[in-house]
């Protein structure tokens, strides 16, 4: 039984991978400082093979043991988003950058380094993004990701997956990522206001990033040394197009664009993810899914501005 290691793993994402990895026959670790109080694992105790450690990964010596004892390493604690990442520099290069320069010093030929990037480092486009296309980080939080794949493409030993923007519901929910708080606003408030509605993006279901992950660990020797885009092929969608989707879903929902402000984030391109599903991983949460999921979770959610639902 394989062992693997999630750092950040009480995250967003890392409670989903963390049951799903569980579920699939792996043996799990997960290191976290549950810098947000989250109880998103919880429910993993009564698991078999689940193991928890609290730490914090800019505790390099600590981290490199741990690395050591694990067959797959998943550096997903990180400094998230524009906002939370020019909040706190130093804390984001610590974290984003200098954590996975730490795994490389130790990591060895047998084991499995599986890298979470983002689209973000693509920053914006007229053309169609493929993984060849150049970099224009935006942000902080894209250049501490771009810097940490070109570390990891460099040691050889690892495989980038440059995530669209995620959606779906988590056990560590937020609601800070666009289509979840498109679809919360909805709800709670009537209207969208659209800034710079033409801008695009790609998306991609939380669960189906587990099942990325999955497939690219055992499918490593075919990946390894390489970066992969990992979204919804059909939902490379402008703003205006996300919100008109969650309005087939929310009638009475009001949609207006604002002309005269502009969005902070400058994010804007169409990314094919080709190259992955060449080799036959196929997502299996269409945004529709997505949406319905949401409007029925909502329900549990009075304050999304609660810690338990953002990185900020």
């Amino acid at each position: 039984m394989k062992k693997v290691l999630i750092t950040g793993g009480a995250g967003y994402l890392g409670s989903t991978l963390s049951d799903h990895l569980l579920t699939n026959g792996y043996k799990v670790t997960v290191l976290d400082n549950l810098m947000y109080n989250q109880i998103s694992l919880l429910h993993l105790f009564k698991k078999n093979g689940f193991k928890f450690i609290q730490g914090d990964v800019r505790d390099s010596e600590n981290l490199k043991k741990i690395v050591k004892n694990h067959d797959i390493i998943i550096p997903l604690a990180a400094i998230v988003g524009m906002p939370a990442c020019d909040a706190n520099p130093e804390l984001t290069i610590a974290v984003n950058y200098n954590q996975v320069k730490s795994i490389l010093q130790v990591l060895s030929d047998n084991q499995k380094l599986i890298l979470p990037n983002t689209n973000s480092q693509y920053g914006s486009s007229d053309s169609i993004i493929t993984e060849e296309s150049p970099f224009n980080p935006l942000s902080l939080y894209a250049k501490t990701k771009c810097d940490a794949e070109d570390a990891m493409l460099s040691n050889g030993n690892g495989v980038s997956l440059r995530l669209a923007t995620v959606f779906g519901v988590s056990p560590r929910m937020r609601t800070d990522l666009l289509v979840n708080d498109f679809v919360y606003k909805s709800i709670n408030d009537g209207y969208l206001v659209l800034f710079e509605a033409h801008f695009k993006r790609n998306y991609i279901h939380v669960q189906d990033i587990a099942r990325t992950f999955q497939f690219i660990m055992e499918n490593y020797s075919s990946c390894k040394g390489q970066a992969f885009n990992v979204g919804l092929s059909s939902a490379n969608l402008s703003k205006l197009e996300l919100a008109e989707k969650i309005k087939t879903h929310i009638p009475n929902l009001v949609i207006k664009e604002d002309n005269f402000k502009e969005d902070f984030d400058k994010r804007n391109y169409i990314v094919s993810n080709d190259k992955l599903e060449s080799l036959g991983w196929l997502p299996m949460f269409d945004l529709d899914y997505g949406i319905k999921q949401l409007i029925s979770a909502y329900k549990l959610i009075i304050n999304k501005n609660n810690q338990n639902f953002t990185n900020l």
